[in-house]
């Protein structure tokens, strides 16, 4: 069946369930006034599930994790399987996506993913985020935009700081668990430019049987001078965590009384991260042309023990150690102009981005109580990616736009191995054509239909991998470095109805290789290819100044495209997603929000004969400003108590004291009821 087919016979499906909210590309700044209400997005997007989350939005969401703060894209869910210091696990589009495979995401144009990661592939660590100094959260679906590469199969998020702050805020927050967080934000002028500062604090013990002792520490310092296209920024930031670990459990443990929802089988997982960066950001108009361009520098480090299968090893017990040090470097500069084609009025934009990593070591270790014991691989990996694209908007007709591009990466990898047969150098180069008409506006309405390619890459290791690094001895299949994902989507987005904006999409994507989680090995692995279609729906409401409504609904088909005995079922992905949400900002002083949300069951296995159970959690906040100087809130996280799981696995462990390996259902709970109060005064 061909892509257009598809999508026209799941068009006749569309009043099943999806997702979306309402928002505004900021590419043409200049043309587009975001506030919370009255947006206007005809003529400013590209396809249906683009948008951006305004500031205002973000103030009044209740995020009991700075991770949370991804959901505010339609249909994204987060959750988290392990301590809150390390990265959360993400799901979008019946997309399992670990901890962020084929989901791109960057901090003021600076890429988070981490590629050959000692935990993952794609890795993606937000906790490094200050969420009051942001300005916004910019998102993409689908492979349709030719300034994003890597990653991006399923979408991509920017999160956007702002430049200054109005006034100097001072916040403490205390809550359950023995949870604390303070944060001093501000701006001052400085040689003509403002400096934007945040430090930012917090710990927590979490609600585990084992105290999490986490603790992180946030510091960012941002100068700027000039405006948005004509400027330039300078930005340095810190991170550094640690915590202890209460990683999924085994169901029977919990059924038999042997453990609490909230136990613990190792007392001695967990982990330390540090992230430090410096980014130079420049805007500048020349000529017929406009400049943006980024640059930036990062060092980071994680070292995370886990321990999944408890004591399949009944000696020294099956705990493991992943080790990342590395430092990266980057830049990415983009060219616009408006032009014309055989009369034609049109955008083009033309760019360039080049990433390296130079990583030190990344590891796998057996270790007991954060011990080594012996090391099953050490490699030190140097990676160099390039991305060429070009992308040309035209108008043939006030009721049609038509928007191509051309994007072309290519990456070099050299891994030095310890067992010298593993080590190599691969490279691999890929062109992703891209296509997209709007039409309208009819009547405040406008259609979409996109089209395009994109890729993630695989880890170093695996493309120049021969044996298997446990015995040194068995045959290892390489993996492509690159790999190739097709999608497209249908789509239309209207404010004909007073007060109202609604999205409706419709949509496909083909994977030539799924990059699948591995639960009890604790990374990710190149499996079948794989083919997703779904539906997505999104209305947006501001019935008064001081009050908006919103519901994203989504429902995903994920299966596995080759035949196998195992099943066509992708583990993980789940089927429905739905939040629903209503913020306040009333002039008598009252603020806040409420969330509902929910995600659905999903295949554990490759047969779907194990499932799991559908998860609902409600969140609210609110609070009062006493004044233009201080304010007030509550915030309650899992209002009904929920007793559901924030993920679910299967697959076998031993725990002390069995003879032999169990296939059971492992989960993480979510957290429950917790109450937070937060004081903050600005000067």
């Amino acid at each position: 069946m061909t892509t257009m087919t598809r999508l026209g016979a799941m068009a006749l499906g569309l009043c099943a369930s999806s997702a979306f909210a309402a928002g505004i590309p900021t590419d043409d700044l200049e043309e587009v006034v975001v506030t919370a209400q009255g947006r206007k997005l005809i003529g400013h997007v590209e396809a249906s599930t683009q948008g951006t989350v305004t500031r205002a939005q973000l103030e009044t969401r209740p995020v009991l994790r700075t991770g949370e703060l991804l959901e505010t894209v339609p249909g994204l869910v987060v959750t988290q399987h392990s301590g809150d210091g390390k990265a959360n696990q993400y799901f979008l589009r019946g997309f399992n996506l670990d901890h962020g495979t084929d989901l791109a995401t960057s901090v003021d144009g600076i890429p988070v993913n981490m590629h050959t990661h000692g935990h993952g592939q794609g890795y993606t660590d937000i906790n490094f985020v200050i969420p009051e100094l942001l300005d916004r959260i910019e998102y993409k679906k689908g492979t349709y935009y030719a300034d994003e590469g890597n990653f991006s199969a399923a979408g991509a998020v920017d999160l956007k700081y702002r430049r200054s702050f109005d006034d100097t805020l001072l916040s403490l927050s205390v809550g359950e668990d023995s949870y604390i967080r303070g944060l001093l934000a501000g701006s001052a002028g400085l040689a003509g430019g403002d400096v934007l500062f945040g430090l930012d604090y917090g710990a927590s013990d979490g609600p585990w049987d084992l105290p999490e002792n986490l603790s992180r520490v946030n510091a960012l310092v941002k100068y700027s001078r000039g405006d948005r296209g004509d400027g330039y920024a300078i930005t340095a930031s810190a991170y550094d965590g640690s915590w202890d670990s209460t990683d999924q459990i085994p169901g029977r443990a919990v059924e038999s009384g042997m453990l609490d929802r909230f136990g613990y089988v190792d007392p001695t997982d967990g982990g330390e991260s540090h992230r430090y960066a410096v980014d130079f950001e420049y805007e500048k108009p020349l000529g017929d042309w406009n400049l943006a361009a980024t640059a930036y520098a990062l060092d980071y480090h994680l070292d995370l023990f886990s321990n999944f299968t408890y004591a399949i090893d009944t000696d020294n017990g099956d705990q493991f150690e992943q080790f990342d040090d590395r430092q990266a470097y980057g830049v990415h500069a983009e060219l616009r102009r408006d032009n014309a084609i055989a009369s034609l009025r049109g955008k083009l934009r033309v760019g360039f981005e080049s990433r390296f990593d130079d990583i030190d070591r990344v590891g796998l270790y057996l270790t007991q109580a954060r011990e080594r014991r012996s090391t099953i691989r050490e490699d030190a990996v140097q990676r160099l990616g390039l991305g060429l694209y070009a992308e040309q908007q035209l108008q043939p007709t006030d009721w049609l736009r038509v928007i191509a591009g051309l994007r072309f990466d290519s990456a070099q990898f050299d891994v030095d191995s310890d067992l010298h047969a593993n080590s190599g150098s691969a490279s691999d180069s890929i062109t992703s054509p891209k296509l997209s008409f709007v039409f309208g506006p009819w009547a405040d309405t406008e259609f979409f239909i996109n089209a395009g390619r994109g890729f993630h890459e695989n880890d170093a290791r695996g493309t120049t991998i021969t044996v298997d690094p446990g015995d040194g001895v068995t045959a290892a299949d390489r993996v492509n470095p690159m790999v190739r994902a097709s999608g497209a989507e249908i789509g239309m987005r209207t404010a004909l109805l007073p007060h109202t904006q609604l999205a409706l999409t419709a949509w496909m994507l083909d994977l030539d290789s799924e990059l699948l989680y591995v639960g009890d090995a604790g990374a990710t692995e190149a499996n079948r290819a794989s083919e997703r279609h779904g539906v997505e729906l999104g209305v947006f409401v501001t019935p008064r100044e001081w009050l908006t409504l919103d519901a994203d609904l989504a429902w995903s088909h994920a299966r596995f495209s080759e035949p196998d005995p195992a099943g066509d079922y992708i583990p993980g992905a789940v089927e429905g997603v739905a939040s629903v949400g209503v913020a306040v900002q009333h002039p008598s002083g009252w603020f806040g929000g409420a969330r509902f949300r929910h995600f659905g069951a999903a295949p554990l296995v490759e047969d779907d004969s194990v499932r799991s159970d559908p998860t609902t959690v409600v969140n609210l906040e609110m609070g009062y400003r006493l004044n233009k100087r201080f304010a007030v809130s509550l915030a309650a996280y899992n209002l009904f108590d929920s007793h559901d799981n924030d993920i679910t696995y299967f697959y076998e462990s031993q725990l002390p004291g069995e003879g032999t390996p169990v296939a059971d259902r492992h989960f993480h709970p979510v957290e429950p009821r917790t109450l937070r109060l937060t004081v903050e005064t600005r000067f």
